[in-house]
């Protein structure tokens, strides 16, 4: 473990803006709303405030606050972020992200979880391809040996508890399936979803109805996992050349089911939104962090990836503008221990909704262990 700080250089700060201020704007249909993707009316606000309002080194003060390292790992560079709890006997407790966000998911609950007689040590890593781990990508099962060894080897737990949605939920699932001796328990916002090989003849009317609503959205909103499941590194040189087209791209997939004028508020705010896309931008890691779907496709393919259902304890929590998948499809994965649908957040629910989403975390964690 060697101490991590973040640290941009300011001529990568001028050369944004420099890109952002000669930008070519491509043009939108009359009246075409979000129907096509990211709205170039609502962009180019953005970006106007990107250029002349967002403070980078404030965010930048604030994304070193609290202690990050970074340790080599099965030859793979790790950074982590880890705040010891300031309980009595705080649980360890490993937070994964997904995409298109990052380890900055979960600033704000760090100190909601790290305080009080119900506290956490937290580590909270970037995953290999994304901010500022290695541009390495590799499959979720992967992640989950890497994580591993990060809680046990460097860090020294015997046992500790893993939380995770979007690809997080994948590496948090391989976790319970290759190293249920070192959880006590884990917590999901997501288990997966139908992928076409499943038996309709062992699904219920409600798992059923759930693959119909998945196969819908993947048809209308599932673009994005299509081309960097299979074309990764054609889409990569755009992004990376291209704050403007990395922002469209990102936007188009963090409102995860609110409505437009809610963009930013599910994602935790303005700042929110643009801190997450200098993260991509400022470490060049839209290209690897893309290419993990890829990596995770041919595993699923493969028949490499194959998660054994364990009996560690599994919360699960279903936030109302996600997918709406029944508790009889987590219980396929998971111990199912505590199921419960939210009134309200989605996808980012750490970052839209902290104080609920962390209450919810150590309710369930302090209740099985």
């Amino acid at each position: 473990m060697e101490p991590f700080t973040v640290n941009i250089p300011e001529a990568v700060i001028t050369d944004l803006k420099n890109r952002l201020q000669n930008a070519r704007w491509p043009g939108e249909p009359e009246n075409s709303g979000w129907n096509y993707g990211t709205n170039e009316t609502y962009l180019k606000k953005l970006v106007h405030y990107w250029i002349n309002d967002y403070d980078w080194r404030m965010h930048e003060q604030q994304l070193n606050q609290h202690p990050q390292y970074i340790t080599l790992i099965d030859g793979i560079l790790i950074h982590f972020q880890y705040v010891r709890g300031k309980g009595p006997n705080p649980k360890p407790l490993i937070l994964t992200h997904g995409w298109p966000d990052s380890y900055y998911r979960f600033h704000k609950i760090i100190p909601l979880l790290t305080e009080g007689e119900q506290s956490f040590d937290l580590v909270i890593p970037s995953l290999p391809g994304f901010g500022f781990s290695d541009k390495t990508a590799v499959s979720s099962e992967r992640v989950a040996d890497l994580w591993k060894k990060l809680m046990t080897e460097v860090l020294g737990y015997e046992k500790f508890c893993a939380a995770g949605g979007d690809i997080g939920m994948g590496v948090v699932k391989a976790l319970t399936s290759k190293y249920p001796e070192v959880l006590e328990a884990v917590h999901l916002t997501d288990v997966g979803y139908p992928t076409g090989q499943e038996d309709p003849a062992t699904m219920s009317e409600a798992e059923q109805e759930f693959a119909q609503f998945v196969q819908r959205w993947w048809y209308s909103e599932g673009a994005y996992a299509m081309v960097q499941s299979t074309k990764p590194q054609s889409l990569a040189y755009g992004l990376n050349d291209s704050p403007i087209g990395l922002a469209g791209w990102i936007i188009s997939f963090t409102n995860a089911g609110a409505p437009p004028e809610m963009i930013e508020t599910a994602f935790g705010g303005k700042d929110e939104l643009l801190t997450n896309i200098m993260i991509y931008w400022v470490t060049q890691t839209i290209g690897s962090s893309a290419r993990m779907y890829k990596e995770d496709a041919a595993a699923l393919w493969s028949g490499a990836q194959v998660h054994q259902k364990s009996n560690v304890p599994a919360g699960v929590l279903v936030f109302p503008r996600e997918a709406q998948f029944p508790k009889e499809w987590a219980e396929r994965f998971v111990n199912v221990t505590s199921f419960k649908k939210m009134n309200e957040g989605g996808h980012f629910a750490a970052l839209e909704l902290p104080h609920i989403f962390a209450d919810e975390l150590r309710s369930f964690f302090y209740s099985v262990t």
